[in-house]
């Protein structure tokens, strides 16, 4: 029986049961890379399922964000499928953080870079030989006795937080996984990866990501960020918090109050710590921060002004957002439409002028950008005092373009990130990214009104200005400073997935809230109620005492 189907918005004839993958081969648009998912009515769906009714199909390779997503966790599973191949059955990785479009992993035994490399090179055989990544529903109870014996405790534990009577294992030769999401449907569509070997406790697993046209790019080590997250984790070592099965205990214990209190009170003598650091050198008069979006710039560079002037200094906070062109001189992005994250934006000459001028101690007066008419208004005098600091904000505090003409012994770069060192498990990290996301769709919902599809709609575009002009100049940076707390991620459930149970199933955006709900689901729900008003998170959950 034939039954009529559109694909890639062809419409087309086909049999009634074939597969999206046998549909795949049929497919003649220009991918760059090999197919990874369709989408089947919207809905993001493995290659192996069939078609038995009209439908409305999309075929996607990795260049799409969420195909993209699907692919890493595949090659996470081939990673770990290789070592245990290579390295003896009991060996197993850590999968820890983002490093440089890439994945910084630690083995479980030394390893050198000729390991690296045969490693490297066995997990291309792999790819070659097209083993099936075959999709399993096996009971709770049979999953959790399974990793128990592999001794991958961490996934086990994690089982008794999930209610459901039975799970998607995913099985690649003799190894089985549990990866929360999709995933491609045999190893053949792998073969886009390099690894960089760093020491022998760790390597970089590369890959291309929808940010990349060209390929994967040459590696470069940021120093910085490798270093802020080796320091959180090693502080979230001490309090036994490496995955969200502790932080869990911490929470069905009734520890979690106090969890709280710990991190909050850690965070604001790393803020005092940094305030020390910067006044150590008495030239300083000008701290630029800067970071990507949701990371709590705001309070953050509210916070560091009262530790400065605890420390006998008169910091004044100011903004590069005041300092934008006319609208008419506005730059426009590819679509015709106005584009403020563009260095361009800005008016640097008017910027620096105005800063040298405070800096030789002259009174200027500074502009306020009305942003509904379009132009600056000066309506704000200002003569630094001897003890004065400069504290600036803005996406673009890091280039080096900015304030090029200020000596730099005169400035203090901060970058500021939202590193959450927890983890899922060893192979599953938590996304900086998301945690990102998660802190925005929240804010924007409760301070402009916006609806979880409109904030969903922007973060692309959010997302392509910070990798074109916030991520390249991380290492710019004199500090960094980590604005995530461990416990938060709890906390966001409790007010992020009403709002996320809003998206429609005919929504645009409906995988990508069904995405983020099963990723919540791991998490036991933390009460906002012990979170003191100055902490960073309430710059996103309300109940502050600064102004945002």
């Amino acid at each position: 029986m034939d039954i009529k189907i559109i694909v890639n918005n062809i419409e087309m004839t086909v049999s009634k049961g074939i597969s999206l993958e046998e549909l795949s081969k049929k497919v003649t648009g220009s991918y760059k890379y090999e197919i990874i998912v369709a989408k089947v009515d919207g809905i993001y769906t493995e290659l192996t399922e069939i078609i038995t009714k009209e439908c409305n199909i999309e075929f996607f390779d990795l260049m799409d964000r969420g195909a993209n997503e699907i692919y890493l966790n595949g090659l996470i599973m081939l990673t770990v499928y290789a070592f245990r191949k290579l390295f003896g059955s009991k060996s197993n990785i850590k999968v820890k953080h983002s490093l440089d479009k890439g994945l910084y992993i630690e083995p479980s035994i030394s390893l050198t870079k000729e390991d690296i490399t045969k490693l490297e090179n066995y997990m291309q055989d792999v790819v070659m030989e097209d083993l099936p990544i075959q999709k399993l529903t096996v009971s709770r109870l049979e999953t959790i006795d399974y990793f128990n014996k592999i001794g991958y405790k961490t996934k086990a534990d994690l089982m008794k937080y999930n209610t459901s009577t039975h799970l998607t294992l995913y099985k690649l030769g003799n190894l089985y996984d549990y990866f929360y999401s999709l995933m491609p449907i045999s190893t053949k569509v792998l073969s886009h990866f390099e690894l960089t070997y760093l020491d022998e406790k760790g390597f970089v697993l590369r890959f291309p990501t929808v940010f990349m046209d060209d390929g994967i790019k040459k590696f470069e080590r940021r120093y910085n960020i490798f270093n802020l997250h080796k320091e959180s984790r090693e502080w979230a070592n001490k309090l036994d918090l490496t995955t969200v099965v502790d932080l869990n205990k911490k929470v069905s214990s009734g520890k979690i109050d106090e969890l709280i209190k710990i991190d909050e009170l850690n965070k604001n003598n790393e803020l005092m710590e940094l305030a020390k650091k910067i006044i150590s050198n008495p030239k300083t008069k000008v701290v630029l921060l800067a970071g990507p979006s949701s990371t709590g710039k705001t309070t953050t560079t509210n916070k560091l002004t009262l530790c400065l002037k605890s420390l006998g200094k008169n910091p004044l906070m100011l903004s590069m957002d005041d300092f934008f062109v006319e609208r008419e001189e506005t730059p426009k992005d590819e679509n015709g439409k106005l584009d403020f994250e563009r260095l361009e934006a800005v008016d640097l000459k008017l910027f620096e002028d105005t800063i040298k001028k405070l800096l030789d101690n002259e009174q200027v007066t500074l502009p306020t950008f009305n942003f509904i008419l379009g132009k600056k208004e000066y309506n704000k005098i200002l003569k630094l005092e001897e003890n004065s600091i400069l504290l600036i904000e803005g996406i673009h505090a890091l280039n080096p373009k900015v304030l090029e003409h200020i000596p730099k012994a005169n400035k203090a770069c901060v970058y500021l990130s939202a590193l959450n060192e927890l983890n899922v498990d060893d192979h599953v990290r938590i996304s900086t990214t998301d945690n990102r996301l998660l802190r925005r769709i929240i804010r924007d919902n409760r301070t402009r009104g916006r609806s979880v599809e409109d904030t969903l709609a922007d973060w692309p575009n959010v997302r392509k200005g910070e990798e074109e002009y916030i991520f390249p100049y991380q290492d710019e940076a004199d500090y960094t400073f980590n604005t995530a707390m461990i416990y938060e991620l709890g906390v966001l459930k409790t007010f992020v997935e009403p709002l996320l149970y809003s998206v429609d199933p005919d929504s645009e955006y409906y995988n990508e809230a069904i995405r983020l709900l099963n990723f919540l689901r791991l998490f036991l729900p933390i009460s906002s109620e012990e979170i003191p008003k100055d902490s960073i998170l309430r710059e996103f959950i309300g109940g502050g005492c600064f102004k945002v």
